[in-house]
């Protein structure tokens, strides 16, 4: 009998993610109004523009697997100025994303069945990235009360001095929008000194905050250049996901290890993307304050609107969502998203889709067109009476 050929059980035990059916539907259906895109719906700022035609014809090579040498050095000016982060080029790696950045810190970091503490509910894509390799992902609880933000308390109590290896920490976050206080960022700090562990943060919303709450970069605290790996990106700031160019800074071993596991993935970020990246960082910054400003205004409106029909969202302080609570209709986030979509023409993701802890939450985007996000929540309105 001929031996079939099989899928990897690393492979098919990772997560169906649902926002690939929901989108889906949301992109063929003209009449479902998404609040589903975790990307800005500007386009890139006009200057970049024309960078990429000024590059278009002399990008036709890769690039160091590390990170070009000009973009390198515009981080270094630019972590130190907006981050208070003290890099040299030897502590940065460029990578298709900070994604990428996170799949290669893990290969680096964590060998089968070690530890790493995630937040629960958190970003779709962490998970299976430790998943992937073997790792052993344990969850620290983020609660509404607490405003979704991570409690040090409770971290300490999941460490295993022999096993865990790192903590990541999400802020602003996605789907929670919270932004960790200085205060807390300095108690997970101390706790990474005194477990000699790696903390892993992503900070790829750093420039998308409100109300005059503060994004902290807990790498620029003291004596932290051993032990925090920074992820960040061009995506969400720039309006640049295409682009797909992030990067990391942290410990020079460490991203040398990073640089040489690099090459075995993508060699490197697209060459055109790193050219005009490098470049974007000198435009001025009025792009990204009106493109906030933007989104500050659409934030008021769906949180009055949420609130207002029942739907109490913790307020988001960073990043594009909101995160109500909807167990006041429904206890099954996946079957509440799925009925909104098809009856109520509205796409949102269920707030499994971040964790079994985000059961009995929704996150909408606000990357979308305030005339939209009226009509999406009138839809939502009239779903919700006959709900």
């Amino acid at each position: 009998m001929k031996k079939s050929l099989e899928i990897s059980e690393r492979e098919s035990q990772l997560p169906d993610a649902v926002i690939g059916k929901i989108l889906k539907i949301a992109v063929e259906d003209k009449s479902v109004i998404s609040l589903g895109p975790g990307e800005p719906d500007f386009p890139v700022p006009k200057p970049v523009v024309n960078l990429i035609k000024k590059y278009a014809n002399d990008s036709n090579h890769y690039s160091p697997p590390g990170g070009r040498t000009e973009l390198k050095e515009a981080l270094v000016k630019k972590l130190k100025k907006d981050n208070k982060i003290k890099a040299k080029p030897e502590n940065i790696i460029v990578t298709c994303g900070s994604q990428e950045a996170l799949m290669l810190v893990t290969a680096c970091t964590l060998d089968v069945s070690e530890q790493i503490i995630l937040p629960n509910p958190g970003f779709m894509g962490y998970l299976p990235t430790f998943e992937l390799f073997n790792a052993n992902p344990v969850f620290v609880q983020l609660k509404e009360e607490d405003s979704f933000e991570v409690n040090p308390d409770e971290v300490r109590k999941l460490i295993d001095k022999k096993k865990t290896k790192a903590l990541l920490i999400n802020s602003p976050a996605n789907p929670t929008g919270n932004v960790i206080r200085k205060k807390v960022l300095e108690e997970l700090a101390d706790i990474a000194r005194d477990y000699s562990i790696y903390i892993f943060s992503d900070e790829a919303y750093e420039k998308i905050t409100y109300e005059g709450k503060k994004h902290h970069s807990i790498g620029s605290f003291n004596g932290m250049g051993d032990y925090v790996v920074t992820f960040q990106s061009f995506s969400k700031t720039y309006a640049m996901c295409g682009f797909r160019v992030g990067y990391a800074v942290g410990p020079e071993k460490l991203m040398k290890a990073m640089t040489k596991t690099h090459i075995y993935s993508t060699i490197c970020s697209p060459t055109i993307s790193q050219k005009v990246a490098a470049e974007t960082l000198k435009i001025s910054n009025k792009y990204v304050d009106r493109m906030v400003k933007e989104y500050a205004r659409r934030r008021k409106l769906i949180l009055k609107r949420l609130n207002e029909l029942n739907l109490p969202a913790a307020k988001p302080y960073g990043a594009f969502y909101a995160f109500p609570n909807i167990k006041e209709y429904s206890k099954d986030s996946f079957k509440f998203a799925n009925d909104l979509l098809v009856k109520g023409k509205v796409a949102g993701l269920p707030g499994t889709e971040f964790g079994r802890l985000g059961e009995g939450y929704m996150r909408f985007s606000y990357a979308t067109d305030y005339k939209l996000i009226e009509q999406a929540m009138d839809r939502l309105e009239k779903f919700l009476k006959k709900y």
